[in-house]
């Protein structure tokens, strides 16, 4: 039987090391191109390494710790200087801190504006969706239009529904829906600025109690303010009243419609963050 001739390794290295360096290389290249690609802002890592040193003294504290600092170069004493040397790398002992809080990280007054403004209009939304409710079970959603910004909350009723023409003496009819929003107001308006707007159309007003739009405007807002301060218990100091005239109008003068829809009284309830 003839014997097996035992096959010699060819010269070289093997061929798995070859593939594995292929392989290495591959990556390195991956990654440089991956640091070329990133880029660092300058005043950004400034700005952090002067934070860091001016808070925990990471820097500078940390290089005076070594050698002359007191936790090394005290031996076993560094225990006894322990508070000392938190001193030293920049942070305050707790005697000096007690009641007092952390510096917090300073906002730009456009972010911080902003994230007021997203809280405000969160909790007008939810306050919206309460009062629309209430004015449901009221029977009155359809006499009051809701809407609403991140300042306020507006509640819209037509000028036909509360007054006769060029009148500024509430109805009978109007004083009911009134007495309801009132209600409302009192539950969700109370602690706020609560603000009363008259508004007309831009037809001409010439009687000799009211000689202007200006003047009507005016008189149906005060009309809304004396009842609502006579039969809630809403804060006075909290009402405002003003006539606005023809002056912000929300349809079109020219249609018998958009008139009708001009001839209205606005309740505003501001949002308490607001002030």
């Amino acid at each position: 039987m003839a014997k097996r001739k035992e096959e010699t390794p060819p010269a070289g290295s093997p061929a798995w090391m070859a593939t594995f360096s292929d392989l290495m290389n591959l990556l390195l290249c991956f990654f440089v191109m991956l640091f070329a690609m990133s880029s660092i802002e300058e005043a950004k890592l400034q700005e952090f390494v002067a934070a860091m040193n001016n808070t925990f003294s990471v820097f500078d504290g940390g290089a005076s710790a070594i050698g002359d600092g007191f936790l090394i170069s005290n031996g076993v004493s560094q225990l006894n200087e322990l508070d000392q040397y938190i001193n030293s790398t920049g942070k305050v002992a707790d005697s000096e801190t007690d009641g007092e809080d952390f510096e917090e990280y300073e906002m730009s007054p456009e972010a911080m504006e902003e994230i007021l403004t997203d809280k405000m209009l969160a909790e007008n939304e939810e306050r919206v969706e309460q009062i629309e409710e209430a004015l449901s079970e009221n029977d009155i959603a359809d006499e009051v239009e809701l809407s609403f910004t991140a300042q306020y909350v507006k509640l819209t009723m037509n000028g036909g529904l509360l007054f006769d023409s060029g009148s500024a003496l509430l109805k009978d009819d109007a004083k009911l829906i009134i007495d309801k929003v009132g209600l409302i107001l009192e539950r969700y308006g109370n602690g706020g600025i609560i603000e009363i707007e008259g508004h007309t159309d831009n037809v001409p007003m010439h009687s000799a109690q009211y000689p202007s739009n200006e003047e009507l405007s005016s008189a149906r807002a005060l009309s809304v303010f004396y009842y609502l301060t006579e039969t809630t218990t809403l804060n006075p100091l909290n009402l405002k009243h003003a006539g606005m005239g023809e002056r912000v109008p929300i349809a079109d003068n020219s249609t018998p419609e958009g008139r009708s829809r001009n001839r209205r009284v606005e309740i505003l309830i501001y949002n308490p963050s607001q002030s």
